[in-house]
């Protein structure tokens, strides 16, 4: 099971539906049944309006990512969805990374929201998901925006360990701030209150997967027609920008524009989500 403890649970579904408050939007919720687990999604903007999915990436929620690209509902139907086995509404199955599901799973509800020529914006864990998509099935999309995404390049798992893994497993161990802190420090260019309580949360009452990440091979990303853009962190641990941006131009024959988001860490900070959330209003024409 995801959720450690029916109390953790409540515990994040609380901090969840108190940031999708504090948005102040109107919106509606869907529960699909998907073949691999029931999946919320909230809904915001005039369902006339050319189609958008927003996924969230790691330990994230819909309410978070939501918050990050507020305007989108402008010239979008926004569909922010929540990932599977994530601190969020939807189910707690975990799917495999190494085959298709997560993109079978996105496919699915594309098709059963009944949408056509979708624009999907993916960051970190959310880009994975939607390049898995484009590699299953790229009829119903129409491009896609992926946020230091997951699945193109890994960082150096040294750094990864000594400055994320090891102080989160300290904390998960002690519950002491300071290595959340450390984490976040490491992860986000710039965090407020809420996040930090929301990833401390997650921590403390889920649990996370921690195995290796795949990466796209030639092969499969030379057969996706679709425009891509990418928008890279320079300074992601994870998924290092500059090293991202030269994979993806060797890789992608459908790769339109590659964006170095300079002194970023993974998790951009307001004035870079907002130069994204720009680009792709711009391209929403």
């Amino acid at each position: 099971m995801f959720f450690k403890s029916q109390e953790g649970k409540s515990k994040i579904l609380h901090l969840y539906n108190q940031k999708l408050k504090e948005l102040s939007v109107n919106y509606s919720e869907k529960l699909l049944d998907t073949k691999f687990g029931k999946t919320n999604v909230i809904i915001v903007g005039d369902t006339n309006l050319p189609p958008l999915i927003l996924i969230h990436g790691t330990g994230g929620c819909a309410p978070q990512i939501l918050e990050s690209f507020l305007n989108l509902s402008s010239k979008y139907c926004v569909f922010a969805v929540d990932v599977l086995a994530q601190p969020n509404k939807s189910a707690e199955n975990r799917l495999d990374m190494k085959s298709l599901d997560y993109g079978k799973w996105l496919i699915e509800i594309i098709i059963k929201l009944r949408l056509k020529e979708v624009t999907l914006v993916g960051f970190s864990f959310g880009g994975f998901i939607s390049l898995k998509a484009l590699e299953f099935n790229e009829t119903p999309i129409r491009q896609a925006f992926l946020i230091a995404p997951v699945y193109i390049v890994n960082g150096n798992p040294l750094v990864g360990l000594f400055k994320m893994f090891l102080p989160l497993k300290k904390f998960i161990k002690t519950n002491n701030q300071k290595y959340i802190k450390k984490v976040m420090g490491s992860l986000f260019s710039d965090y407020d209150d809420f996040a930090l309580n929301f990833m401390s949360t997650t921590f403390q009452y889920c649990n996370m997967d921690f195995s290796p990440l795949p990466v796209i091979t030639k092969d499969s990303a030379k057969n996706i027609k679709k425009p891509i853009s990418i928008f890279a962190a320079e300074k992601d641990i994870l998924f290092p920008g500059k090293k991202m941006m030269r994979r993806a131009k060797q890789l992608f024959p459908s790769l339109e524009k590659v964006i170095l988001l300079e002194d970023s860490k993974h998790v951009p900070n307001v004035p870079d989500f907002k130069k994204i959330e720009e680009i792709i209003l711009y391209k929403s024409e």
